[in-house]
């Protein structure tokens, strides 16, 4: 999800609640302790040097139960953000501590904002060795004469 997405529905909701893509709720007293920028500058493993930037949103659960993000608050913290540090209408990102800190990408469910897996996969392809995926065959298709008890193959 754009920014500019995420900027159209806020208006739209009396809470701002995300859940995990395996249903669970990220408890609703969670802060937005960061939003900003992140730009990488890499090389990928077929020499390609590419650039890749993102907007970062970084969500954390304190002891204080009884606090709760209002959807205007996020975005007045949105509306500073792209002022102050000059933020462009970019993907999100979100960063979300379970065993370690996770990153995720977002999506709206017509309800709740949804913490995407994120995945990791190779950029260059034709250059890294890896055999392209076989295709699948199904069995049906193959003669059927071929692997019959009379026809001597097996």
């Amino acid at each position: 999800m754009k920014l500019s997405k995420i900027k159209e529905i806020l208006p739209t909701l009396s809470n701002v609640e995300f859940k995990l893509e395996n249903g669970t709720f990220v408890p609703e007293h969670f802060h937005v302790t960061e939003v900003g920028v992140i730009n990488k500058h890499f090389i990928d493993c077929g020499g390609t040097i590419r650039t890749e930037q993102v907007v970062n949103f970084q969500l954390w659960n304190a002891n204080d139960f009884e606090h709760r993000l209002k959807p205007g608050k996020l975005l007045n913290i949105i509306q500073l953000s792209e002022e102050k540090l000059g933020m462009q209408d970019a993907e999100i990102e979100v960063e979300y501590q379970s065993e370690t800190i996770g990153k995720y990408d977002l999506e709206f469910d017509g309800q709740h904002f949804v913490l995407k897996n994120k995945q990791t996969a190779c950029l260059a392809t034709d250059a890294c060795g890896i055999p392209a995926e076989k295709p699948k065959i199904q069995l049906s298709s193959l003669n059927k004469g071929c692997c019959t008890p009379e026809s001597g193959c097996c």
